[in-house]
């Protein structure tokens, strides 16, 4: 299945998957005010609800759309408007890879909140446990190949942090937040042991890779995987083949998608550029999927 949120309209979809084709479109309502963001584990879905005082809102996913969860709705306290600033917005939530946890980045009040989960997929907590973030402006959630360590990616200074996520919800910072010498890194996704992050102030994609041990280095010195482009402006999200092997990155302003081949050493090989899509003005493309 593919699931989309759309924050227009307070609704999240999901299409079934077939070869190319997506068919079976429902729609449900998402629980709260623009929907921004979403986590899977399993067969439970959390949405993340940016608008408002923010909220996620679990479901089941079944083979007839999406099912609300009963009691899973948890509130984030925040003082957004309707439709939320997007510096103040929350940023995203995820799954921990062993589904004991849901993790929210909230970009206004620079914090990292964790929802420990029960096994029946519904929060363990009423309200969530605040951690405050070690750089300013969480914003993108990424872990590595273990599933031990998640990276939070910061906006303000463009940088990396790297957690341990404990069952109580707490975060232990296992690496100080990493600077990429860009500008305003928002996205992050893994490729096998490297890391990948869109920075969207200056359009540019830096490479990350991950030791046995756990420490995050820049691929190359000055934290860029890839030669930018004029054709590649606007960075706004990225997505990686399920072999790991190629990263796509979504270009909002330029309409553009540019897809590259994993090299051994981390850098990145263009391989293709998809062209003629709708430009991020206001309205236009924001958020990619590899499926």
């Amino acid at each position: 299945m593919l699931l989309a949120v759309n924050a227009g309209s307070g609704t999240v979809t999901s299409f079934r998957v077939e070869g190319q084709q997506l068919k079976g479109r429902k729609i449900v309502e998402s629980g709260g005010e623009f929907p921004a963001s979403i986590a899977v584990h399993g067969s439970i879905a959390y949405v993340m609800n940016a608008g408002g005082e923010g909220s996620v809102q679990g479901f089941e996913i079944t083979g007839n759309g999406l099912k609300p969860l009963p009691g899973s709705h948890r509130s984030l306290g925040l003082d957004n408007e309707a439709v939320p600033r997007f510096d103040t917005s929350p940023g995203e939530v995820e799954f921990t890879p062993d589904g004991r946890n849901l993790v929210v980045t909230t970009k206004g009040n620079n914090t990292v909140e964790v929802f420990p989960m029960k096994g029946n997929g519904l929060p363990a907590v009423e309200q969530p446990v605040v951690n405050e973030s070690a750089g300013g402006v969480p914003f993108a959630i990424s872990f590595d190949a273990t599933g031990k360590r998640m990276l939070v990616a910061e906006a303000e200074k463009s940088t990396v942090t790297t957690y341990k996520v404990k069952r109580d919800g707490k975060l232990k910072v296992l690496q100080q937040p990493l600077p990429n010498g860009q500008e305003t890194l928002c996205w992050l996704e893994r490729a096998g042991n490297y890391f990948y992050g869109g920075n969207t102030g200056n359009s540019t994609v830096t490479g990350y890779r991950m030791d046995k041990h756990g420490k995050l280095s820049l691929t190359n010195e000055v934290g860029i995987a890839t030669p930018p482009s004029a054709k590649s402006q606007g960075v706004i999200d990225l997505a990686v083949t399920e072999d790991e092997r190629f990263v796509y990155v979504q270009n909002a302003v330029s309409g553009t998608v540019d897809g590259f081949r994993v090299e051994a050493d981390g850098a990145l090989t263009k391989v293709t550029t998809a062209e003629g899509l709708p430009a991020f003005d206001e309205s236009g493309m924001e958020g990619i999927a590899a499926v």
